[in-house]
């Protein structure tokens, strides 16, 4: 596809880029038959296609409209499409760049609009804010309605078997060691979930540390078009790891696939930053998914939790895991090496409908999303007898909570094992 970039595009990294990723395009339309929204809507605008026919208008000087930016809004962005493209077309990149000129050249969105998206800016990424919200909201929790009930876990999870402390982490030192990325809900939320890593990685004699400074990945901010935030907080990121990095820890681990698949796109966000450059780059590279970290290990892994037969479960693959950062499989894999039956559900592809702050500031659409992943999801159950549903990004395992079936990060299934083990 040719674009002809209007003057104020022409000499840009921005213009540039995209008229790039838009030169790949061969309006195929391969894309729309896995496009979520499209599917639901049935409108050719709310699939990748129209949306990369809307942003070439604006590369070439339209004006974007509020219908234009509405579009792009229904975008859930979980890239299913570049798993489908066969033109290897980085529409992830290219919607970034759409938004950030709508969102520049349309009116200011209503009010209500700019104070939802102000408090979820400021709000999530901002841990001791967000832990004291998430505190009083446990306490109210039983009068909310169930849409936002199950975005405020209990303290104590049901299915974790850890009656002292479910979270502690263990303080042995080991000459492995690895960096995490606490997270900016996670902690509030499901504290768990890194602990249960810590203490995976523990077994395995990998030292797991957590660099002070860090903060929000920067995901939250970028894809509500605030761009420059997003940037300073992965810049905040890379000053505080990089000590860690001289000093040369192995990797730089996420347990939230949704985090890894921006921390692993700082090489392509700052490849233009003399600066941060190199740095970013470097970092991009250390970053892995602890799905990416534990099969090398899983002969150890079976040693510590023995190779008998273990209770199923149905998996869900997050999009940012199997779209974003194209890992698929190794989730599966690992769990079934270590003698877990592992179900996929019907339509494993498709987002949840949870995409980061989708399910706030597109409600509906979410929730058609969420509604259809569960049945699928809970019938997988049914036919293979699991009672636990695992994923790998907090938000589609707060998104999915429901009554009956828990909804658990997978790392904590492995940490379960090795807990019981070391007790039996």
């Amino acid at each position: 596809m040719q674009t002809q970039l209007a003057p104020q595009f022409a000499n840009t990294p921005e213009g540039i880029e995209a008229a790039r990723i838009l030169g790949k395009c061969v309006h195929c339309g391969f894309c729309t038959a896995t496009c979520p929204t499209y599917q639901i809507l049935g409108d050719e605008l709310d699939g990748p296609r129209g949306r990369i026919y809307l942003i070439k208008q604006i590369a070439e000087g339209q004006a974007p409209t509020e219908k234009t930016r509405l579009h792009l809004d229904r975008c859930l962005t979980c890239r299913n499409c570049e798993s489908t493209c066969p033109s290897g077309v980085q529409y992830g990149n290219l919607i970034d760049i759409g938004r950030k000129w709508a969102e520049e050249n349309t009116p200011d969105r209503p009010l209500g609009q700019r104070m939802t998206r102000w408090a979820l800016k400021e709000g999530l990424t901002k841990p001791a804010l967000f832990n004291s919200a998430m505190a009083l909201g446990r306490l109210v929790r039983p009068l909310m309605p169930s849409g936002i009930k199950r975005k405020i876990p209990l303290t104590k999870n049901k299915a974790l078997d850890r009656a002292t402390n479910p979270y502690a982490r263990p303080s042995t030192q080991h000459h492995r060691k690895m960096l995490v990325l606490e997270g900016c809900v996670q902690p509030g939320m499901l504290p768990n979930i890194n602990s249960a890593t810590a203490r995976v990685l523990d077994a395995l004699r990998i030292q797991l540390i957590s660099a002070p400074n860090a903060t929000c990945c920067g995901a939250l901010r970028y894809h509500l078009n605030d761009q420059t935030g997003g940037l300073d907080n992965a810049k905040q990121n890379i000053d505080a790891w990089w000590p860690f990095i001289e000093q040369g820890v192995e990797a730089i681990v996420m347990t939230a696939s949704g985090c890894g698949v921006m921390v692993k796109d700082y090489g392509h966000l700052f490849a233009n930053d003399s600066t941060y450059a190199a740095k970013a780059k470097k970092i991009s590279e250390l970053t892995k998914d602890i799905a990416e970290i534990l099969p090398a290990l899983q002969n150890e892994l079976v040693q510590l939790i023995g190779s008998d037969q273990k209770p199923g479960v149905v998996y869900h693959p997050p999009c940012t895991l199997q779209h974003g950062q194209q890992i698929r499989g190794k989730v599966e894999g690992l769990l079934s090496g270590l003698s877990i039956g592992v179900r996929l559900c019907n339509d494993s592809h498709l987002c949840c409908g949870s995409a980061g702050t989708y399910s706030v500031t597109q409600p509906e659409l979410s929730e058609k999303l969420r509604k259809n992943k569960l049945a699928h999801l809970n019938a997988a159950c049914e036919e293979s007898g699991a009672n636990v549903i695992v994923s790998g990004n907090i938000g589609c395992i707060t998104h999915l909570q429901q009554d009956d079936t828990p909804v658990l990060h997978w790392i904590e299934i492995v940490d379960q094992l090795i807990s019981k083990q070391a007790k039996a």
